[in-house]
């Protein structure tokens, strides 16, 4: 990619921050980045930031005799390989859908003659209005790609669709602009399972456990951005999908076990969920109460083994990774579990280390037939980056 450039739009909003992030992996592929950087978004990141990580000069106005004299306007929108528009608010997509060309940002996309990307980022209610989805359906006529939005918690306390992408998402998709999409699972079917299962008791109650959903669903994330076509089978969290990714919400382990084979066929199933051991017998139809003689007695029956069962498969995935998540013996356990179930890795970790379990980082141990490999502590962000590539490379062999 070290011939590639694009020209980097960057609009206003709280989401242009995520624009430093996104020049800096950009960088850090090889890409050339060259920055337009508009008065909205001046409000949000700094010309020298912007600058600094791009290596190069950030433009902003198209009445500007020095850049004019340098580069053109009409030379700078066609001086990339690829725009991107990130983030691309409902004005700069209004503007491009329109043709409208009042400053520097919109004449450069109403000027070029190289493929667009946008990475919508606005309120969930701007992104529902029928004119932005008039909007994005001429721009999607006009041959523009777009990447996101994600859906999620918003800075301005709404939730829904409207938050751009994030950097890594916006990253390969630029990568598959520019050279086709030669991403490593390309082609590649994968299903992920993430979070806890919530096995009712009553109408009121129920059986779970403390998984956030945090490492499935990350992992889930580094999949797609791999160019994996990913299932994410997902209990209850209070996470918003990763851009790219199918998610299935289901509650209890049966609903996530069937969930797993309507997905099948794939070539990698990655089982993180949590999955309740045992649910009650029989579900009340209405709230137990307290009585005279004492605590009702709750029959547990055994529930299905998600991993046992995608690894026994007539229609088994070529990779199976299930994940063990103890408090002792964790190496003896995970072993005994890679035999039990007969999946090809296990991914075993320490649950009783305070911020594993709901938290934002992770140690792990990879057990296979060959041995254990362990890696330190990182960002579950990292740890499933590092994942996603290990599994690319085992479907390679």
């Amino acid at each position: 990619m070290a011939d590639k450039r694009v020209l980097l739009i960057v609009g206003g909003g709280i989401a242009a921050y995520k624009a430093l992030e996104l020049t800096r992996l950009l960088r850090k592929a090889g890409v050339g980045v060259r920055p337009i950087l508009t008065a909205a978004g001046a409000q949000f990141v700094t010309p020298l930031s912007l600058s600094a990580l791009a290596e190069d000069k950030v433009y902003s106005e198209l009445f500007s005799l020095t850049d004019e004299a340098e580069m053109g306007h009409i030379e700078l929108s066609r001086s990339a390989d690829l725009v991107v528009v990130a983030p691309a608010t409902a004005d700069l997509m209004a503007k491009a859908a329109n043709g409208l060309a009042g400053d520097l940002a919109s004449t450069a996309l109403l000027a070029t003659d190289k493929p667009v990307l946008m990475a919508p980022a606005m309120n969930v209610r701007m992104w529902n209005h029928p004119a932005t989805r008039r909007n994005l359906a001429l721009l999607k006529a006009d041959g523009v790609l777009f990447v996101g939005p994600d859906e999620g918690a918003m800075a301005c306390g709404e939730y829904g669709p409207g938050r751009m992408a994030e950097p890594p998402a916006i990253l390969e998709a630029i990568l598959a602009a520019l050279g086709g999409d030669a991403r490593p699972l390309t082609g590649r079917r994968a299903i992920v399972t993430a979070g806890p299962t919530a096995e009712p008791i009553d109408p009121v109650r129920l059986i779970t456990n403390r998984s956030s959903g945090k490492q499935g669903y990350a992992i889930a994330g580094a999949l797609a951005a791999l160019g994996a076509d990913v299932t994410l089978v997902s209990g209850p969290t209070a996470l918003a999908a990763p851009s790219g990714v199918k998610r299935v919400e289901v509650e209890t382990a049966r609903q996530m076990l069937a969930a797993c084979e309507a997905a099948l066929p794939a070539d990698i199933a990655v089982c993180v969920a949590a999955v309740a051991d045992w649910r009650p017998e029989a579900e009340g139809d209405r709230k137990i109460k307290k009585g005279p003689e004492g605590p009702p007695p709750i029959r547990l029956v055994e529930n299905p083994d998600i991993l046992a069962t995608l690894s026994k498969s007539d229609r088994r995935p070529k990779l199976v990774v299930g994940f063990a998540a103890e408090t002792n013996d964790v190496d003896d356990h995970a072993r005994a579990k890679l035999a039990k179930k007969g999946c090809d890795w296990i991914v075993a970790n320490d649950v009783s280390i305070e911020g594993t379990m709901g938290g934002d980082d992770n140690a792990i141990a990879i057990v296979t037939a060959g041995g254990i490999e362990r890696w330190d502590r990182l960002p579950k962000g990292e740890v499933a980056r590092r994942l996603a590539e290990r599994m690319a490379e085992e479907l390679r062999k």
